[in-house]
This record gives structure tokens, C-alpha cells and sequence, in this order.
């Protein structure tokens, strides 16, 4: 199989979607790897080091579109790609999708017939989400640093210190969902010795966070009472919930904010899903924030693209056995032996197969059973 990674396009995006070890792992099984020039530079890996491995280079993507059967990507495709969408009728797109959130990308992968392939909605049995977790664990181990940088004045934020000092209060952190990203976000808001507390509706899950955590947080049992009452005074507000697959609830309202402290910050980790806050609009890292009633919303979208280097190392760990099961098998094959990776196709052929996004756009929904049968 050609397995083509092209360079990412969007905004201040730095990873890739293969490492030298990936491309030496699928050369080795006797696929042929098309790397685009340059894709690797934003995560300081060379062309050399792909080709080194058995990658071969190209210089431009439209050829590398046109040749691949199989396209890695990190983020989903934007306006300037969709012309490349479908230059092969039996393509398959594997990458961070989120389509829910977005139907003009969804609308360009059904009208280009293309297999697309959802990082995040690839499933276990245990409801994990694989692909997802390793990305979500950076972006909320980043979300208090950004926070933290955020509250100080220069980075536009109320001139708060969020560890304190002695005899002044450290912040008040509020996370809103007890999930992979949001236990990585309390890890290192309780690291910066501020004080933490941590929402969720699963009552169990709030058990072992509080056992993981020992007394080093506060669980709150998540409610729209409980999350007044905790955000309205709090320093920062982490909202990191996620549906699979669907848009996120809006948790955080516009008048909710406006009875916030001037100069908090509130990081949105669910801006991909559409985001948890009502005000949520993606924003990049050349422009993180904006203002509402006085509070500054940090909302990028690929937040993990701030440190391509351990994201892309990160992400290719995960993600390599699926592409390989893929190249090997084919995607059909693959998808029938692993019931996980099935729940990660979201289109085939023009037909939405993902129900949360057909839902999400009022879209016919096809289920994949019937496109494998």
C-alpha cells in the first residue's frame, strides 16, 4: 500500500502524523511512504531522517494526494485541501477529524467519496478512546500553564500569582470534567500548588479521583448550581469535557462570566467539539485569546501543536498499530477484525456512518454494518 503524510496546513500546526520509526515499521512490512518536503521540520525532524528510514520525498502535495491509497494527517483537512479530497476514488483519510463540529469538512469528505477515519472516535471496549487519550493528555497538562501564563498581567489576565506566595491566596482552579484531559490538567494545577477542584457527573469516577489525588483536590458533583457557584469567583476555568464523536454541552453561559472576577481566564479543551463555554470560537497560537465581560478565553484549537515534538512522538505511538492493521489488511479488513477502529470510520463513500454526526447536521445516517456486508 502507498502510504502518503502530507505536511499540515492549518494554522500554526507543527506535527506530523509519522516519525522515522513509523515510516521504518510500514517500509519493513513492504509499504511504500510518500512524505511531503518539509512535513517534519515543525516537530524537528529533517527529510533526511524519513528518508534515512525508507521514506521517499515529494515536493509537492497534490502529487502526494494523488498517489496515496492511504493519507495520515494530525488535524482534519481545511478549504485549501478539499480539492484534494477524492483525487483517488478508493482513498482512505486517517486522521483527527471532528466533524461534529465542523460540516463544511464533513460536506467536502462525503461529496469526495472518501473512507475518513476518526482519531478520536476510535473506541475500546472499555469506552477508552486511544488515539484521543495521548493528545488530551498534553493539551491538559498544557491547559494550567496557559492558564497560569494567561492571569498574569503581560499575558492580559488579573496580575494573579497561581501558586500565591506566602500570606496572599494561590488561584482558584476550576475544571470542569474528570476525563483523561481533565485529570492531566488537575495533575499540574495541583503541582503549581493552587486550589483545585475538579467536576464530574460520574460519582465513581469523582471516587478515584479523590483516591488518586488524596485530599490534594476537591470533587464536586457537576450540577448547573455547582458550576455557578465555583466559577463565579474562580482565578481560572479549565472546561475539558468531551461526547464522543458529538458536539460538547455548553456548561459555562456568557452571563455566567459576566458575574466572573475581571482578568480570569477561561481555557476551553473542548474547542474541537464545537467547545463547553458559550463564547467558545477557535482561536491559533499566533492570537490565543479574546475578551468577554472582561474575562479572556483562551481557545485554541490544536493545542498540542505548541509542542510538536512530544505531541507527534506522542500521537505516532498510539496511532501506529491502526495504520498498520490498515496498510496490511486494508481498511475494510481491518475494520472487521478490530471492532475499536470500526468506531472510528465516520464516512464512506458520501455516506455518514458516525451517528453522533449525523445528528450534529441533520444528515442521513448509514450504518456501517451495511456498508460491509
Amino acid at each position: 500500500m502507498i502510504v502518503g503524510v502530507p505536511r499540515e496546513v492549518k494554522e500554526d500546526e507543527y506535527r506530523v502524523a509519522i516519525t522515522p520509526a513509523g515510516v521504518r515499521e510500514l517500509t519493513s512490512a513492504g509499504h511504500t511512504v510518500y512524505v511531503e518536503h518539509g512535513a517534519g521540520e515543525g516537530s524537528s525532524i529533517p527529510d533526511e531522517d524519513f528518508v534515512a528510514t525508507g521514506a521517499v520525498i515529494l515536493a509537492h502535495p497534490d502529487d502526494l494526494w494523488a498517489a496515496a491509497d492511504l493519507v495520515l494527517g494530525v488535524k482534519e483537512p481545511i478549504a485549501v485541501e478539499y480539492p484534494r479530497l477524492g483525487a483517488r476514488a478508493d482513498q482512505v483519510l486517517f486522521t483527527y477529524l471532528h466533524l461534529a463540529a465542523s460540516r463544511s469538512c464533513t460536506d467536502a469528505l462525503v461529496a469526495a467519496g472518501t473512507t475518513a477515519i476518526a482519531y478520536e472516535t476510535v473506541r475500546l471496549a472499555d469506552r477508552s478512546l486511544p488515539l484521543l487519550t495521548p493528545m488530551s493528555e498534553v493539551a491538559g497538562r498544557m491547559a494550567p500553564l496557559m492558564g497560569a501564563h494567561h492571569l498574569m498581567r503581560p499575558g492580559g489576565g488579573r496580575g494573579t500569582l497561581v501558586c500565591g506566595v506566602p500570606g496572599v491566596r494561590c488561584a482558584k482552579v476550576v475544571i470542569l470534567g474528570a476525563g483523561v484531559a481533565g485529570m492531566a490538567a488537575a495533575t499540574i494545577a495541583v503541582g503549581m500548588h493552587s486550589e483545585v477542584f475538579i467536576l464530574d457527573r460520574n460519582l465513581e469516577r469523582l471516587r478515584q479521583v479523590d483516591h488518586h489525588f488524596r485530599g490534594a483536590l476537591e470533587t464536586v458533583a457537576s450540577s448547573t448550581h455547582a458550576i455557578e457557584e465555583l466559577c463565579v469567583d474562580a482565578d481560572i476555568v479549565i472546561g475539558a469535557v468531551l461526547v464522543v464523536g458529538a458536539k460538547a454541552p455548553t456548561l459555562v453561559s456568557d452571563e455566567l462570566v459576566a458575574r466572573m472576577r475581571t482578568g480570569s481566564v477561561l481555557v476551553d479543551l473542548s474547542v474541537d467539539q464545537g467547545g463547553c463555554f458559550e463564547s467558545t470560537r477557535p482561536t491559533t497560537h499566533s492570537d490565543p485569546t479574546f475578551e468577554v465581560h472582561g474575562s479572556l478565553f483562551y481557545c485554541v484549537a490544536n493545542m498540542p501543536g505548541a509542542v510538536p515534538h512530544s505531541s507527534t512522538h506522542a500521537l505516532v505511538n498510539a496511532t501506529l498499530p491502526y495504520v498498520l492493521a490498515i496498510a496490511n489488511l486494508g481498511w475494510k479488513d481491518a475494520v472487521r477484525a478490530d471492532p475499536a477502529l470500526a468506531e472510528g470510520v465516520n464516512v464512506v463513500g458520501g455516506a455518514v456512518v458516525c451517528q453522533p454526526v449525523a445528528e450534529a447536521h441533520g444528515l442521513a445516517y448509514v450504518p456501517l454494518e451495511r456498508i460491509l456486508a
